[in-house]
C-alpha cells in the first residue's frame, strides 16, 4: 500500500505488553511517565471514597498537626502508583490476585510528582489455569525528591503468550475491525 507521494505505508506493531513468560525474577522496570498529584485529585478521591478524615479536606485542621497541610489520600497514592505499572506489568492481566505489604514510607502532598518502578520478586504456574500464570512485583513509589513513598506487594494473574493472540491491526484491547487493516488483497510495491 502506498499513498500520493509513494510512501510505502504499512501497520507496525507497538507494545503489546509482557506475557508470563517476559517475567524473570529480579528484573526492575521503571515506569514511565511521572504524574504530579493536584488538590483536584486529593479532593475528589477523598469525596468519591467517603474518605472523613480531616487531615485530606480541611486546611485549617492539616495546618495545626505536624504537617502542616493537607495530605494526599493514600488509596489515591496506591492507585496512581499501580495504574503507572499496568503498562509494564498487568497490560496482559486477567485478574489481580491480591495487593499485599502495603507501606506508606512518606506523605505525599499537593503537587509532589510521583515515579513509579516494579521488581519482580516471584513467578509460577497456574495449578488451576492453564493459559496463565502468576507473577508477584514489589511496586516502589517515589516523589521528585527520589523520596520513597510507597511500596506493595502486587500479584496478578497473566497472559501466557501461546493464548494471546495480538497483531499490528488488532493490540490488546481494540475490537476487531477497527481502524487501519492490513491490506491482503494488493502487495505493496517498492520503488
Amino acid at each position: 500500500m502506498t499513498d500520493e507521494n509513494n510512501t510505502k505505508k504499512q501497520l507496525v506493531e507497538g507494545w503489546h505488553g509482557r506475557y508470563y513468560e517476559d517475567f524473570s525474577v529480579g528484573d526492575i522496570y521503571k515506569h514511565p511517565f511521572g504524574r504530579t498529584v493536584t488538590e483536584t485529585d486529593n479532593v475528589w478521591m477523598t469525596n468519591i471514597t467517603m474518605n472523613l478524615n480531616p487531615m485530606h479536606f480541611n486546611e485549617a485542621y492539616a495546618a495545626e498537626t505536624e504537617f502542616g497541610e493537607r495530605l494526599v489520600d493514600g488509596t489515591f497514592v496506591i492507585a496512581l502508583a499501580v495504574g503507572m505499572s499496568v503498562i509494564d506489568v498487568s497490560v496482559n492481566a486477567t485478574a489481580n490476585l491480591g495487593y499485599d505489604t502495603i507501606r506508606h514510607h512518606a506523605p505525599v502532598y499537593h503537587g509532589d510528582t510521583i515515579f513509579a518502578e516494579s521488581e519482580v520478586i516471584k513467578k509460577r504456574e497456574s495449578s488451576s489455569r492453564d493459559h496463565v500464570g502468576i507473577v508477584t512485583t514489589e511496586l516502589r513509589a517515589y516523589n521528585q525528591d527520589g523520596t520513597k513513598v510507597l511500596s506493595l506487594e502486587r500479584t496478578p494473574m497473566v497472559l501466557k503468550r501461546a493464548y494471546a493472540e495480538p497483531s499490528a491491526a488488532q493490540p490488546p484491547g481494540w475490537p476487531e475491525g477497527i481502524g487501519v487493516q492490513p491490506d491482503t488483497t494488493q502487495t505493496p510495491t517498492d520503488e
